[in-house]
């Protein structure tokens, strides 16, 4: 009964099942792998110390960034260079802008420092004048911005000396000198690295690392789970489906409910043989009616015929009477 899966039409439709089944059981544990990974980081940043109450350390130490250095205190030493605006930065609910501006340190390379931010919009206002002369800043280390941080604008157009993104790809077209990847925010005692008009700078609290917390991208690697799990059942129950609706057809060709070759079909043998008993019951029928009518016409035959003998028997009886008056007479 089941020798249709060795034909070639089923052998694809296996080949298709054997390899579908594997790989959303692999999608499935991958995308499971990811969220407890991102479960893992989360618990490891809770147990550890809030990075910016560590020592600092010398920048070159700490690079390059990772999950670890991400939040630690940095020291560099050099002297401000260039100065950016990055526009569309939220603080405490209000909308303004990143006062960045770049270090060049003794080995020449620029490292990006977010002095402070501002409210408003980005060239309205007076920016205050970074510090002149060498500095040494400590500031909390910050991974290179991407366009799936807050508040990037990666759509590009911003008027000259303004930057939608923190980051050394971004700036390396905007100046002729190297940039670290990497940036750092100053600390409230620093902002503005000066005393005076710089006290309006407000901090920028430094973010924690992409990927070390239960955000939404964690719950879809949960969804995705479910998905590829789900989505493996539905293949194998589909299979199943299919070899019992083709071992079902090829029951009923053996039985000659169906013809052979025939489209398989939900209750098609039951039609067939319904159809058939309905009309055999109906041919049934119908002879047992004609048998009667049969039986009933010739047992009127037999009974006239029975009468015509009796009247021939009378008539002869009665010819009898007469012929013998007649002799008589």
């Amino acid at each position: 009964m089941y020798r249709f899966l060795l034909t070639p039409r089923w052998w694809g439709i296996n080949l298709f099942v054997v390899l579908a089944i594997p790989f959303c059981v692999f999608m499935g544990t991958w995308q499971l792998g990811r969220f407890e990974d991102r479960v893992q980081s989360h618990e490891q940043a809770t147990k550890q110390p809030d990075p910016s109450t560590r020592a600092a350390e010398p920048l070159d130490e700490l690079l390059p960034v990772d999950k670890v250095t991400s939040g630690r205190p940095a020291v560099a030493t050099g002297t401000y260079a260039d100065q950016f605006l990055v526009p569309g930065r939220e603080l405490d609910d209000r909308r303004g802008f990143y006062v960045l501006t770049l270090l060049r340190t003794e080995g020449g390379k620029a490292l990006p420092v977010v002095r402070g931010w501002l409210p408003g919009t980005a060239g309205s206002i007076p920016v205050p004048a970074a510090p002149q002369g060498e500095v040494t800043v400590t500031g909390d280390l910050q991974a290179s911005e991407n366009i799936h941080s807050n508040g990037v604008n990666a759509r590009g157009g911003l008027p000259e000396g303004q930057l939608g993104m923190i980051s050394a790809a971004s700036l390396v077209n905007l100046v002729d000198y190297d940039v670290y990847d990497a940036w750092i925010t100053l600390p409230e005692d620093e902002a503005g690295g000066a005393a005076g008009p710089d006290d309006a700078l407000k901090p920028v609290p430094a973010a924690a690392p992409q990927g070390s917390g239960l955000d939404l991208k964690a719950f879809q690697n949960l969804g995705y789970t479910g998905e590829w799990f789900v989505f493996a059942g539905f293949v194998l129950f589909m299979w199943f489906r299919l070899v019992r609706r083709e071992a079902e057809t090829a029951r009923d060709v053996a039985l000659g409910l169906v013809p052979e070759g025939g489209e398989p079909g939900f209750g098609g043998a039951g039609e067939v043989s319904g159809a058939s008993g309905d009309g055999g019951a109906a041919e049934a029928g119908g002879a047992g009616d004609a048998v009667v009518e049969v039986g009933a016409g010739a047992g009127a035959v037999e009974a006239g015929g029975g009468a015509e003998a009796s009247g021939g028997a009378v008539q002869g009886s009665q010819g009898s009477k007469t012929a013998g008056t007649s002799h008589g007479s």
